[in-house]
């Protein structure tokens, strides 16, 4: 007897969403009554952000469909043309595979083409990461957007679960989950203190701060006075050695990665840039840091369950539930300043993470497999009086 597979389609537009995807997508990909379609898009496909399809080819996932959508610019209208090619990319990729279900995962503009993509093809959309708040960033409204585009919600916490459901959105229809984010944490083998070192170039007895700053997309033009504001407080603890990462590929992002690259050639014996670490060199680098500075969500997600302090910078993640172990600054020197030396002082080894333990694979894989496959759903309006 011939079972009838459910096509689940997963859209992957980042590095970062990759790594948060990983262990979901080895779960679909290991089970029998699913079929794993990948789609690849985005920065994934650009050498000027790394090609991080490399990784994704590595680790040994069949990709379905590769859509190049990127131009070859940062700007607001680049970024809204790039999303009309996807669109078009998208749209032949999903009559191609005929999906049951198509995954994604977050808050991004190339997320946000491929919802738009699946809702007008018909195609039940299950989106993780919803209800979450991120107001210094356009990133904030896409979420949201999405959230009304989906059939079905995994959310991080209980608190973004009634916030998603305040959208209107049926309870039965949202589940709580934890953060995915965090079962590589909870899975992998963090490599040593030494290994790590050795990968990032620096001496055995070297100690370092580890940068990943993206542009606030709500406040485009402060992008060149915040970085270098982040880069020189940085500096200043002349004890240690700096690891920048790139920025995703948004509207600015160039310009961080231009002061990034001249930092490093004004101090090219205390900073090791990188365009992508990936998923283990990137959790060793965190778990070796003094501190994790910028204001990526990852050091607000992900970073205080490997016991570091992280340093938010900015605006571009207020709204977001953090740990004990996030201080949060704004973009003055100073503070910025002030924040790393008290995160430094932070002892990090009892900190609680709101987002759970990192069991959640296999609750979504269980979802994919039993909930109903069908694009439509009523508006809920929650009962007046009373919780979500």
């Amino acid at each position: 007897m011939t079972i009838h597979k459910r096509r689940i389609a997963v859209f992957t537009g980042t590095r970062a969403d990759y790594g948060l995807l990983y262990y979901v997508l080895r779960a679909i990909q290991s089970d029998h009554e699913l079929e794993l379609q990948l789609i690849v898009s985005g920065s994934h496909l650009s050498p000027e952000y790394g090609y991080t399809v490399q990784q994704i080819e590595q680790d040994s996932f069949e990709i379905a469909a590769r859509i190049d959508m990127l131009l070859s610019a940062d700007s607001a209208v680049a970024t809204v043309k790039s999303m009309g090619l996807g669109l078009i990319g998208f749209a032949d990729a999903l009559q191609r595979l005929k999906p049951d279900l198509l995954v994604l995962l977050g808050d991004r503009y190339e997320a946000l083409a491929v919802a738009q993509a699946a809702m007008l093809m018909h195609i039940p959309l299950f989106h993780l990461h919803g209800g979450e708040l991120t107001e210094g960033a356009y990133d904030d409204a896409i979420r949201h957007a999405i959230t009304k585009f989906s059939q079905y919600h995994a959310t991080s916490t209980e608190v973004y679960r009634q916030r998603v459901i305040q959208l209107g959105e049926s309870p039965e229809r949202v589940f709580c989950v934890g953060a995915p984010g965090l079962e590589a944490i909870a899975r992998q083998t963090v490599w040593s203190r030494q290994d790590t070192l050795k990968e990032l170039g620096l001496s055995a007895d070297a100690h370092y701060l580890l940068l990943t700053y993206h542009p606030e997309t709500q406040d485009i033009a402060s992008t060149s006075s915040a970085i270098c504001n982040v880069l020189d407080a940085c500096l200043s603890f002349e004890s240690l050695y700096l690891i920048g990462t790139y920025p995703n590929a948004d509207e600015g992002g160039r310009l961080i990665i231009e002061q990034l690259e001249l930092a490093k050639k004004q101090h090219p014996k205390r900073i090791k840039l990188f365009s992508s670490l990936g998923q283990a060199r990137y959790l060793a680098a965190v778990r070796h840091a003094e501190v994790v500075v910028g204001n990526s969500s990852s050091a607000v997600i992900e970073v205080p369950s490997l016991h570091v302090p992280s340093v938010n910078v900015g605006q571009r993640q207020t709204g977001r539930l953090a740990a004990s172990s996030v201080l949060h600054c704004g973009h003055d020197l100073t503070e910025i300043k002030t924040s790393i030396a008290a995160a430094l002082q932070l002892d990090c080894t009892a900190v609680c993470n709101p987002y759970g333990d990192g069991e959640v694979s296999h609750k979504v894989v269980s979802l994919l497999k039993t909930i109903p496959l069908s694009s439509q759903k009523k508006f809920y309006d929650v009962p007046s009086g009373k919780d979500c």
